[in-house]
């Protein structure tokens, strides 16, 4: 079935129409909320659309013409639930332009992972899925920078939010028969939590590489360090990361721990102008780790390939795919790999495990600590 007719569509270029619109949802339950931007050669997004809905009618706003109200600023924060889909990057945009992120929130793409076994399912495929019906495609890739948009731009960006609640309330219907409402709402609060780039989120984005255990202990600081810096200056500079310097290339200079320019420009990929213009402040990070007292030094991370890690992480696995299984749900929706492999190194080194909280904790904890101590006894 294709989709219906175009949504009633008004475009707002203006502080004055904006607060007209939001004055017309004001008493709304629930509204639904999307966001276009263009991300290229910038660190933060540049917003270009923000689109809302609390029926068929469908609000696309200008945020090239103007600028946020606080009558906008209010909606966001009212008591209406907000709901969006995939919001990771819609909440930076909404941040970047409102100033404010949108509370009480729900995530339709975390709700449907909590009733299937696809909690990646995009937009188009949850339309399909709930309301049976096929969204356009064609505007997927759209420049939405550019002014006047076309119709089929605008009928996209409108169809974006208003089938969103009706997706919403089939899905939340679902979720109360299977007593997982609260599941949903608990996740859906700990991503506003989330939401931005924090420097305690610079500070961790050394966990996301996979092959830290081949880092020593001053190797795996310097890497930290240089990570941590290149998060802060990204943002300082407004520049994709790897404008600046990628993981790969951080990664192979913590393995190498060059002490001069020269072996720092014998590091792979390394080029002169990002040695010339970065080179001082890459060494130095290196020099604070070689210097930094071993009781102060990170614990490396253990081999994956030991038979130890192997034996404690398929234990784990194991009791996730069983509750994964019993509940039809994705095992990433019970704990993400990355959660695991650290569960098994705190097992490794003795130290208190960090487990799950709330409902996950509530299911899963006794069983995951049993298969610890069953594989360290």
């Amino acid at each position: 079935m294709s989709s219906s007719q175009p949504a009633d569509i008004s475009w707002i270029d203006s502080p004055q129409a904006l607060d007209d619109a939001c004055a017309q949802v004001a008493d709304a339950t629930v509204i639904a909320l999307d966001t276009e931007f263009f991300r290229e050669n910038t660190f933060f997004p540049v917003p270009a659309l923000i689109q809302f809905s609390a029926g068929t009618h469908a609000f696309l706003v200008d945020p090239l013409a103007t600028s946020c109200t606080d009558a906008f600023r209010h909606l966001l924060q009212n008591q209406a639930v907000k709901l969006l889909h995939a919001c990771s990057e819609d909440l930076e945009v909404l941040q970047i332009w409102a100033g404010v992120v949108p509370s009480p929130l729900i995530d339709t793409q975390v709700a449907q992972g909590f009733l299937g076994d696809n909690p990646g399912m995009g937009y188009q495929k949850l339309v399909e899925a709930w309301v049976g019906k096929t969204l356009p495609k064609e505007e997927t890739r759209s420049n939405w920078l550019e002014r006047p948009l076309s119709a089929a731009q605008c009928e996209y960006a409108a169809l974006d939010v208003t089938y969103l609640l009706e997706v919403w309330a089939k899905q939340r219907d679902a979720l109360i028969s299977l007593d997982r409402l609260d599941w949903l709402e608990s996740d859906c609060r700990q991503l506003i939590d989330q939401a931005g780039r924090s420097d305690d989120n610079d500070t961790q984005w050394y966990t996301r590489q996979r092959q830290l255990w081949r880092l020593n202990a001053a190797q795996l600081e310097a890497y930290q360090l240089m990570t941590t810096w290149r998060e802060g200056e990204t943002r300082r500079r407004d520049l994709p990361r790897n404008w600046l310097i990628s993981d790969k290339r951080l990664m192979a200079i913590a393995e190498a721990m060059p002490t001069n320019r020269y072996e720092l420009s014998q590091v792979e990929g390394l080029t002169p102008p990002l040695i010339k213009k970065e080179g001082d402040a890459l060494l130095g990070f290196v020099k604070q780790a070689q210097h930094t007292p071993g009781e102060r030094l990170p614990t490396p991370w253990p081999d994956p390939m030991q038979p130890g890690f192997k034996r404690r992480f398929k234990a784990l696995k194991k009791v996730i795919n069983e509750h994964a299984t019993q509940l039809g749900v994705a095992p990433e929706m019970l704990m993400r790999r990355r959660d695991l492999e650290a569960l098994v190194m705190q097992s490794l080194a003795g130290s208190p495990l960090i487990l799950p909280t709330g409902w996950r904790g509530k299911r899963l904890n006794d069983d995951l600590t049993t298969a610890l101590e069953a594989q360290a006894a």
